[in-house]
């Protein structure tokens, strides 16, 4: 098994904010929202946050898949969501997402403990060295009868089986974008690390499923 190695926690410069922007996300993206949408159900009109929204692709993709969704975009960088209110303007959006810029570790202190009717996440978890008090963030903030989905990267056992997948899902990417999913997929934890962590938080640890030869996904629902 190789050892787990983070990568920095956001992407703080205009370059490597342009060169992630750059990469096909669209398949992975609609993968998500359908997901979460088989999931979740149609979306009833209250505010969906979006953990480590990058430059708003998902909330983007998400909009336009459900005229009732209304998302909160929440990153890091700076950069990114200088980028994701660009790309929300551009999609003209503007009215039903809205950016923040603050820190996954301290989800409730920056929104002041509101409620959502959905949160979801994709690809944070392996940027965090403990997801834990995240996590746990994040099931606090759900309203009833709500979904929390966090999806990432699994870590492969090998080196070779992470050349693979690079090969496999970033062979036509440019050499800066195929070392930035090798290194993601060193950083991310492997299913059985999740589910232990998931069942710390107190939920069962079999609302995390391997779910692609590259991802895992939590889903839940908060009781009605």
């Amino acid at each position: 098994m190789i050892p787990r190695e983070l990568e920095p926690e956001s992407m703080e410069t205009a370059e490597d904010v342009e060169q992630y922007d750059a990469m096909d996300h669209s398949e992975v993206n609609n993968r998500f929202v359908a997901d979460f949408l088989a999931a979740h159900g149609p979306c009833r009109g209250g505010e969906i946050l979006d953990v480590g929204t990058g430059t708003a692709l998902i909330p983007i993709t998400l909009a336009r898949a459900d005229s009732y969704a209304r998302v909160v975009g929440f990153d890091l960088a700076p950069a990114m969501i200088e980028r994701a209110e660009q790309n929300v303007a551009n999609a003209g959006l503007a009215d039903r997402i809205r950016c923040i810029q603050a820190d996954a570790k301290s989800v409730g202190a920056a929104l002041d403990g509101i409620p959502f009717e959905a949160i979801v996440s994709n690809s944070i978890i392996h940027h965090i060295a403990d997801p834990r008090p995240v996590l746990a963030s994040m099931v606090d903030r759900i309203s009833p009868g709500g979904t929390l989905m966090v999806r990432d990267l699994a870590r492969p056992d090998t080196e070779a089986e992470v050349d693979a997948l690079v090969e496999r899902y970033a062979a036509g990417e440019s050499p800066q974008a195929r070392a930035l999913f090798h290194a993601s997929l060193r950083a991310a934890l492997t299913l059985d690390e999740i589910q232990a962590i998931v069942a710390e938080t107190g939920l069962p640890a079999s609302c995390v499923q391997r779910t692609s030869d590259r991802h895992w996904t939590l889903i839940w629902r908060r009781p009605a």
